[in-house]
């Protein structure tokens, strides 16, 4: 009987779960994550309208635990054996015949006033914090904005500031209140969104334009302030700051040997493997994958290469090197409240769909699909 640890209970964890059950129904498995919960956090761009509370999307995992047969470990990870073969943690040590990491990314918070600035997406906590502070406004500037990691550009999560600014837009329209804000989108890229692809680029910024959310695009950022952003071009007023800075690896990385890229995620090859150390894997956010520099920092991405980690761990358990690789694929629908422009891109393509209900209530749809197994 085979001892796999798991790090994290997001996607690629949860993901992990159910790949090595399918084909290793005997092996023991130990989870570690801070709670036994899971949080879906493409639904938190609902949250500030009210489609979604907090509650919606957080999810209790002890019942599906008990059905996978998982050893949930309540802690945080905390170190690693120089051969991988032990995990520290806050409970203690967890020893291992095979290790998969998804414990997710870090935003990096180094940009001075960034305290004034909420990070939409850390958690429920934060996309409640928008929706009190919006209510509680009579009118003023709302500013979003995204940023990258200057060592390893893609890695950043930029996707669902879009559909924040566009939800709120279609927020305060529907309450009445539109004219009495003024939106913002910024980012040091002049041309905002291009991992998604060039159609996809032009379509959000024409998406802008017709809402009449002002663009700042292609200045470095300096800093926030209680009520302004400014940057090298300039500043401008935001009575209300979301922005999401670029993401690095977690601060227990640093208390491994483990390999790292140049923007601290940990080093991974086609096979999601950290290279040097047997039968230890990583997906999701928290490693750096070869590939195209498009890559997308998904829920969907995380998913497809924690299966391709699983088949390569379980594969070297048996004695077979690893072969397995993941597609690279971004899919997403750029929601706002209540239409959605779907966004697909592979290495030979690039769809963009103009927006409908139809992709809302898809969005509404995968969702509910998505969770099943969970619930």
């Amino acid at each position: 009987m085979h001892r796999i640890t798991i790090v994290g209970s997001g996607f690629a964890g949860l993901t992990a779960v159910q790949s090595i059950r399918r084909t290793a129904p005997d092996a023991e498995i130990t989870l570690v994550s801070p709670k036994a919960e899971f949080i879906y956090y493409p639904g938190l761009i609902w949250v500030p309208c009210g489609i979604r509370s907090g509650e919606d999307l957080r999810i209790d995992l002890r019942p599906f635990f008990a059905r996978m047969r998982v050893r949930h470990l309540a802690g945080e990870a905390t170190g690693l054996s120089a051969d991988g073969r032990t995990l520290e943690t806050t409970a203690g040590p967890v020893e291992n015949d095979g290790l998969l990491i998804g414990s997710g990314g870090r935003f990096i918070k180094k940009l001075p006033g960034i305290e004034h600035a909420i990070t939409p997406c850390e958690g429920i906590a934060a996309a409640q914090a928008i929706r009190d502070r919006v209510k509680t406004m009579d009118g003023g500037s709302i500013a979003m904005g995204f940023a990258g990691n200057p060592n390893e550009p893609s890695s950043m999560r930029g996707g669902p500031i879009f559909e924040f600014i566009f939800g709120m837009d279609s927020q305060l329209r529907k309450e009445g209140r539109r004219d009495r804000f003024r939106l913002h989108f910024f980012t040091p890229a002049e041309r905002p969104g291009n991992r998604l692809g060039p159609k996809a680029v032009d379509g959000i910024l024409a998406e802008m334009k017709r809402r009449g959310i002002e663009t700042h695009l292609g200045h470095k950022l300096k800093s926030f302030s209680e009520t302004k952003v400014t940057t090298e071009g300039g500043e401008f007023d935001a009575d209300l700051i979301l922005f999401m800075p670029g993401m690095t690896g977690n601060t227990w990385f640093d208390n491994t040997a483990l390999p790292r890229s140049p923007g601290g995620l940990l080093q991974a090859d086609a096979h999601c493997r950290v290279p040097g150390y047997e039968r230890v894997y990583v997906a999701g956010d928290s490693g750096s994958f070869p590939g195209p520099d498009w890559m997308p920092k998904q829920a969907h991405m995380a998913d497809l290469q924690a299966r391709a980690a699983v088949k390569n761990l379980l594969g070297e358990l048996q004695g077979r090197a690893p072969s397995e690789t993941f597609k690279v694929e971004l899919v997403c629908i750029v929601d706002a409240n209540d239409t959605g422009m779907l966004v697909a891109r592979t290495e030979k393509n690039n769809w963009v769909l103009p927006s409908t209900r139809l992709f809302h209530w898809m969005k509404l749809g995968f969702e509910w699909w998505y969770l099943r197994p969970y619930r």
